[in-house]
């Protein structure tokens, strides 16, 4: 008989998770990986020296796929022959995600435009969509239609006018079909076989066949990621994103069993984190044991039974309060609360991506069919990021009218902060409007 080796997750309090996690993670530790860095600096500027050249030379390098310059773009066959490898029910659930996000985004965007008015000055907010956008999308073992639902959609709702999705081929040169559908369905109008870092300087400086975009988004590797940040000094890109994570905030009401699931489903991404935080030992040693019994026949199994043992942990506070401090701190991208406080205990939360409440609310659901975008700010950055959304790629400005009486009532404040900072031609500026009537 095979032993089946033992879920040994580790089991701290609040003081030890101090300092084994909080004092590891951003931004206590900023970390660049200078290799890494390199890797993709070299890979950037090959693609601005040589171009498509370049761009076909790495395609065969790191996905085993020989194009010619007239294959990398997707044509519209390729999209035809990917309908028939979908069947009905894809098709109508892409179909059905992206309509629960079209319609919260747009939720979104009418807040953004208002009006304002007050003592003889109106004020206009207003917002105008970026032009040309890229959308990297994850393809090859690991292949994500519902990210290029959760990446375009917010896009088309602001307004953006074109769109370019970028996605590596697999061996015969193809990309996952479903991608091709989700793309269609999005009302994408370019797509490319063209994957990595190189992708990414491909969509920031352009090649031959690819024109630079204005803003680029969207999930990678830790090569994609390193190349867009070389790139942002040149153009916008959207918010860190590394390894998914599940934080879950659970009290004596807890299904042990629902917490069990809710981690394992966050730990078949690669190197994922899940930490379940509550203040019940039983809590604790109740999860514990189901991990253990569900772990030895999940799907996926060795990459959920590395990422708990490895990654994960349980973490045991004294208080709600502290839970929460803890919480905070760790600012993480998916939180989940079980509690019978769950709101009460929300409006206390400052820094997560998400945050999720009640047993019926799994991040599996929000990662799909919630109409939230699942493209959140991982790694500690939800404490001075927020999740992608139609404000990513729109511009905000206002139009501002002010009549003589406003003017007038405004005056002497002008006057006093413009002479205390030297600036005595704004107040000419206006005081001579006031001479001469």
């Amino acid at each position: 008989m095979i032993n089946k080796p033992r879920l040994k997750i580790r089991i701290l309090d609040y003081a030890d998770a101090q300092t084994s996690i909080l004092k590891k993670r951003w931004p206590n530790v900023k970390k660049v990986d200078r290799e890494v860095t390199e890797k993709a600096r070299a890979i950037v500027d090959d693609i601005v020296k040589r171009g498509d050249i370049a761009l076909l030379d790495y395609t065969e390098k790191f996905d085993g796929v020989r194009l010619s310059a007239d294959q990398i773009k997707v044509e519209k066959d390729d999209i035809k022959r990917a309908y028939r490898k979908a069947s009905k029910e894809q098709i109508s659930a892409i179909k059905f995600i992206k309509k629960r996000v079209e319609n919260f985004q747009k939720k979104i965007l009418k807040r953004v435009v208002f009006e304002y008015e007050a003592n003889g000055i109106r004020i206009q907010s207003c917002a105008s969509p970026i032009r040309r956008l890229g959308c990297y999308i994850p393809g090859g073992a690991a292949s994500y239609p519902s990210s290029l639902v959760m990446t375009v959609t917010p896009a088309k709702v602001a307004g953006v006018s074109e769109i370019a999705v970028f996605s590596p081929p697999r061996t015969l040169g193809e990309i996952d079909p479903l991608i091709l559908v989700a793309a269609d369905i999005c009302c994408v109008d370019e797509i490319y076989r063209v994957g990595g870092a190189q992708a990414i300087a491909a969509m920031a400086y352009g090649t031959q066949t690819i024109r630079p975009v204005d803003k680029l988004v969207g999930p990678g590797n830790k090569f994609v990621v390193a190349a867009k940040m070389l790139v942002s000094k040149d153009l916008p890109v959207d918010i860190p994103a590394g390894p998914s994570e599940i934080v879950v905030l659970a009290d004596e009401s807890a299904d042990a069993r629902i917490v069990a699931l809710d981690m394992i489903s966050q730990s078949e991404h690669v190197d994922s984190v899940a930490i379940l935080v509550t203040t019940s030992q039983k809590v604790a040693e109740s999860v514990r044991m189901e991990l253990q019994k569900a772990v030895e026949k999940v799907p996926n199994r060795e990459m959920v039974f590395r990422n708990l043992v490895e990654n994960s942990c349980i973490i045991i506070c004294r208080t709600v309060k502290e839970a929460i401090d803890f919480i905070n701190k760790y600012a993480p991208e998916h939180l989940e609360i079980f509690s019978a406080n769950g709101w009460k205990i929300a409006e206390q939360i400052d820094s997560a991506g998400l945050v999720l409440i009640g047993r019926y609310s799994p991040v599996a659901a929000s990662d799909y069919c919630f109409g939230t975008v699942h493209v959140l700010p991982t790694g500690g950055f939800s404490r001075v990021h927020s999740g992608l959304s139609v404000l990513d790629f729109i511009k905000r400005f206002n139009i501002a009218e002010c009549s003589r009486r406003g003017l007038d009532e405004i005056r002497k404040p002008i006057t006093e902060i413009a002479n205390a900072e030297g600036l005595l031609n704004h107040v000419l500026a206006v005081e001579g409007r006031f001479k001469d009537e």
